[in-house]
């Protein structure tokens, strides 16, 4: 598989959001499609933790360099990993809610069940990865991934399909954010089983 190298995350965050998107994610020996985004521009995002620029321990992977992983907890024990995008001081970063399982499938069922992945249920595989911490669990993503290089040898993005149709929706779970739960910032592939949430 063909990395994806640093300046493909250093633009415009929307753009890399869309572009993601058909991409695969590459942990050690699972990987999984990306097949739904959702972008976070922290000057003017309401519903970003860097929105204004505010900075904090949590945040602080944000604005760091593009190509870098934040990853926060959510619930009190689940992860969420966003991928930085811009320039260095600029926190924008693009949150991985969804992946079609592509490889190391027991693995990921393994890790998020239990169990191996033959014995799963139609219904359990398609929620192994579709959500942001679901994949986290299946790709044993954790906070020690926090600033964590995605162009590493490891652990990064690879070129993947392309020739699909791409939504636009509001993000999910932002209600509070005023004008900002209204933007479109949410992009995932028409069709795909393993979107999280459907809006066609």
């Amino acid at each position: 598989m063909k990395k994806i190298d640093r300046n493909f995350y250093n633009r415009d965050t929307l753009i890399v959001a869309k572009e993601l998107l058909g991409k695969y994610i590459v942990n050690k020996n699972i990987v999984g499609m990306i097949v739904e985004t959702e972008a976070y521009i922290g000057p003017i995002d309401k519903a970003s933790h860097s929105y204004n620029y505010r900075r904090t321990e949590r945040n602080e992977a944000m604005y760091g360099p593009p190509g870098y992983a934040y990853v926060y907890m959510i619930y009190g024990k689940n992860f969420c990993l966003n991928i930085v995008t811009e320039e260095i001081e600029k926190p924008c970063a693009v949150l991985i809610r969804a992946l079609e399982p592509i490889s190391g499938l027991n693995e990921m069922s393994l890790n998020r069940y239990d169990k191996a992945f033959n014995e799963l249920s139609n219904r359990e595989i398609i929620n192994l990865t579709n959500g942001p911490s679901k994949l986290c669990s299946a790709l044993k993503i954790d906070k020690s991934f926090n600033k964590k290089d995605i162009c590493s040898k490891n652990f990064y993005v690879a070129e993947g399909i392309s020739g699909f149709d791409i939504k636009e929706a509001k993000r999910i779970n932002i209600d509070y954010a005023e004008e900002a739960k209204d933007f479109l910032w949410r992009f995932y592939i028409k069709g795909n089983k393993f979107v999280s949430k459907p809006h066609e």
